[in-house]
This record gives structure tokens, C-alpha cells and sequence, in this order.
């Protein structure tokens, strides 16, 4: 979390409260992980005063709180809201980054810490969209606190989407829908040119070359295969022509 503001002493009567004071609440309650009650003050706050500081601090811990709580929906709702009413703030860097977590914990970590199941076999939607906000604050923000972070993620979605892409590809190849297979595979090689999913998009593309009696583009791909390793087949590949005939 970023520096929050200097608060002072909550007031006992609510109605009386002031932004500041009804802020020092509500970041007490997210200090001590009393989520919802902190959801519940930040919305007050911003209704009773949603012009200042105050208002604009809370909207961004209250995303973080829809976060921390198990909500991305909320989560990336409100940061997308701070976003959009505040993009001159000096903390909006941090609300591309709960966008990102949300999406990157709720979808994929947890699931596959909790079930162990392969986050590339499910719907790869929460990836995306949590490797676009990942993408959007190191792209805006290059020297954000949260840039360096939101890189290791955004190397793990990475990886993610191209074993996604892979297993889909797998799964044409062994129905026998081989253009479809060698669409996917190229699919990586050109948006994931640096994942080590490559050379098993490579081996897919000359397997489905050979069942289609396509022996110079099959020839090719098995070239590029034993000519390079893991490290540098990826920019062979990714320069090459040859898998875009039917472009």
C-alpha cells in the first residue's frame, strides 16, 4: 500500500464525522482486515464528501479492500472508476495495479494453489485482462514502486497464456483439425515469442505439416527445432515466413 494520508481522531457521533475523520476510521478497519466495514465508511465518505483528498484516497483503498475481501468485480469496477474521474492523481499508478491483482489472485493463483489445477486449462479471460493492467502500468509508469512487481506477474501471464495456447493447439492436433493446431502454434510464436511454450509450438506445427503431406514446411519447422535452443528459438522462429502461407 502507498503512504496513506495524515488522519486525526475519529469523532463517536457518525453523522458529525468529518472527511477526515470518517477516512481515519475506515483505514483503521482495513489495517486490522475488517473489509467490509471499511467498503461500507469509504462509500460513506465519498457520498457525504466526494470532492478532495479524502474522497479520492478512499476510493483507491476501497478497491484495495474489494481485493483483500475476495471481490475483483468491485475491485476493478472502482479502480477503473479512480482511473477514469482521476487520471492525474498521483497514485493512479496503484489502482492499474489492483486491477491487476484482482484478476491475477482471484483467478489464477488461488485456483491453482487451492484445486492444483493448470491455470492454461481454464478460460484464459481473467489472464488477459489481468496482463492488461499489469501491461498498462509498466507501459505508463516505468518508474512506479509497483512496476517492478507487476513485470515478474506479467512474465508468469505470459507463460500462462502461451501453455493455454499450447494445450488448445494440442488438443486440434489430436482431433485432426491440423490447420487449426498450426493456427494456434503460430499464435504463439508471434504474441509469445519469449515463452518456452515455442519449441513445443514448433513441434505442433511440424507434426501437423507432416498429416497434411506439407514435407517442406514440416522440414522447416523440425530445422528450426534442432538448429536452436530453448533461449534463442523464439527469434528464429519469430523472424521467419514460412508458417504464414495460408496468410
Amino acid at each position: 500500500m502507498f503512504t496513506p494520508l495524515p488522519t486525526g481522531d475519529a469523532s463517536d457521533t457518525a453523522n458529525t464525522q468529518t472527511a477526515e475523520e470518517l477516512y481515519h476510521q475506515a483505514k483503521t478497519e482495513l489495517d486490522d482486515g475488517g473489509y467490509s466495514t471499511a467498503i461500507k465508511l469509504y462509500e460513506t465518505l465519498q457520498s457525504r464528501y466526494p470532492y478532495g483528498i479524502y474522497a479520492q484516497q478512499s476510493m483507491l483503498e476501497m478497491a484495495y479492500a474489494y481485493y483483500k475481501q475476495g471481490e475483483p468485480d468491485p475491485a476493478i469496477s472502482t479502480a477503473d472508476r479512480f482511473i477514469k474521474q482521476f487520471p492525474n492523481n498521483a497514485h493512479v499508478d496503484y489502482a492499474y495495479y489492483v486491477k491487476g491483482l484482482a484478476t491475477f489472485n482471484g483467478e489464477i493463483s488461488v485456483l491453482s494453489k487451492i484445486s492444483g489445477q493448470d491455470p492454461s486449462e481454464r478460460d484464459p479471460q481473467a489472464a488477459e485482462d489481468s496482463f492488461n493492467a499489469f501491461k498498462d502500468l509498466v507501459t505508463r509508469f516505468p518508474n512506479s514502486k509497483y512496476t517492478a512487481d507487476s513485470r515478474l506477474r506479467l512474465q508468469y501471464l505470459t507463460n500462462a497464456l502461451a501453455r493455454h495456447e499450447l494445450h488448445v493447439a494440442s488438443y486440434y492436433l489430436r482431433r485432426g483439425a491440423y490447420i487449426a493446431a498450426v493456427n494456434r502454434a503460430q499464435g504463439i510464436l508471434k504474441t509469445y515469442p519469449n515463452s518456452p511454450s515455442t519449441r513445443e509450438a514448433l513441434q505442433i506445427m511440424a507434426d501437423a505439416y507432416d498429416a497434411m503431406n506439407m514435407k517442406e514446411l514440416s522440414d522447416d519447422a523440425k530445422r528450426i527445432l534442432a538448429k536452436n535452443n530453448s533461449s534463442t528459438v523464439s527469434s528464429t522462429a519469430n523472424s521467419a515466413s514460412w508458417w504464414q502461407f495460408w496468410k
